[in-house]
C-alpha cells in the first residue's frame, strides 16, 4: 500500500511521557504514526520500540520545536501528503513559580506552545478534515485547567484556555453536523518529565510529592477510552484519581438546554 493511502495518527510531544506512551498504545492498534518532538534521538528510540511491536507499521519522525511560531504552519504543510485520521496535540510544558517571579522567557515559550501552537494546529486540522468520517482531534490539557493550582497560575491559565477552546470547538462541530470530533483529555499528576521541567530541577520524586498519581501508560489507556467513546472530555478526579468520560464541564451558551436553565 502506498503511504498516501494510509490513515495516520499524529502525536506531538511524542519523545517522552504521555505522548510516548500514546504512540505505543496506538501502535499496538496497528495505527500508522507521525510522531513529532524536538528531540530526534528520543523519536528514533521510539520508532525502534514500535518496530519491536510491529515491524510492518509505518512510523514517520518529524523533528520540530513547536514553541517557535514559524515552525507550526510549516509542519502542517509538510504533512499535507498524508491523510491524518487522528491529530493529538500533546506537546506542552508547565511552570511552577509566583507570577511576580516567573521567568518571562520560559513563560513566552509556554504560551507559544500550550496555546498558540495548539490553536493553530487544531484550526488547520479542522479546516481540512471537518467533513472526513472517523476523524478526531484530541487536545491534551490538565485537570489544572479546571481549577487553579497554587504557584502555577500561569500554567493553569494556559490549560483553562485549552479546555475552553476544545469544549467550545467540540460543540461547534456537533452543531455544524461535521464528521470530525474534538475531544480533550485532562490528566492530573502523572509521572513524566513534567515535574522536572516545571520546577527547573534535575530530579523530581512523585512519591514524595503526591499521595496518588498516574503513570504515562495509565494516561495513554485513558486517552484510548476517550478515543473510543462518543464523549468530549476525559477527566481525572483529583480527590480519588478516578477517570471519567463527560459530555461537557464548562457552560456553553449555544446549547439550548443550558440556555433554558440560565
Amino acid at each position: 500500500m502506498d503511504k498516501t493511502d494510509l490513515r495516520y495518527t499524529v502525536i506531538t510531544g511524542a519523545s517522552s511521557g504521555i505522548g510516548y506512551a500514546t504512540a505505543i498504545a496506538f501502535a499496538k492498534r496497528n495505527k500508522p504514526l507521525i510522531v513529532i518532538a524536538r528531540r530526534q534521538e528520543q523519536l528514533t528510540l521510539l520508532k525502534q520500540k514500535i518496530a519491536d511491536i510491529n515491524s510492518e507499521l509505518d512510523v514517520i519522525i518529524k523533528k520540530c520545536d513547536l514553541s517557535v511560531s514559524s515552525n507550526v504552519h510549516s509542519l502542517f504543510t509538510d504533512l499535507e501528503p498524508y491523510f491524518i485520521e487522528t491529530w493529538i496535540n500533546n506537546a506542552g510544558f508547565g511552570h511552577y513559580g509566583s507570577v511576580g517571579e516567573q521567568d518571562l522567557n520560559k513563560i513566552e515559550s509556554m504560551l507559544h506552545l500550550n496555546i498558540e501552537a495548539l490553536t493553530i494546529l487544531s484550526t488547520l486540522y479542522v479546516r481540512k478534515y471537518h467533513n472526513q468520517s472517523d476523524t478526531q482531534l484530541i487536545n491534551i490539557s490538565s485537570r489544572g485547567g479546571y481549577t487553579i493550582v497554587p504557584n502555577a497560575v500561569t500554567y493553569c491559565a494556559t490549560k483553562f484556555y485549552v479546555n475552553a477552546f476544545t469544549e467550545g470547538l467540540a460543540q461547534e462541530l456537533i452543531q455544524a453536523n461535521a464528521q470530525l470530533r474534538a475531544k480533550v483529555l485532562a490528566p492530573a499528576a502523572t509521572q513524566t518529565e513534567f515535574g522536572k521541567k516545571a520546577n527547573d530541577i534535575d530530579e523530581y520524586d512523585y512519591d514524595k510529592r503526591f499521595a496518588k498519581y498516574h503513570s504515562a501508560d495509565d494516561m495513554a489507556q485513558f486517552l484510548l477510552a476517550l478515543y473510543d467513546s462518543d464523549k468530549i472530555i476525559g477527566e481525572i478526579n483529583t480527590k480519588d484519581f478516578s477517570f471519567s468520560l463527560k459530555d461537557s464541564i464548562l457552560p456553553y451558551s449555544g446549547n439550548p438546554s443550558q440556555n433554558q436553565k440560565s
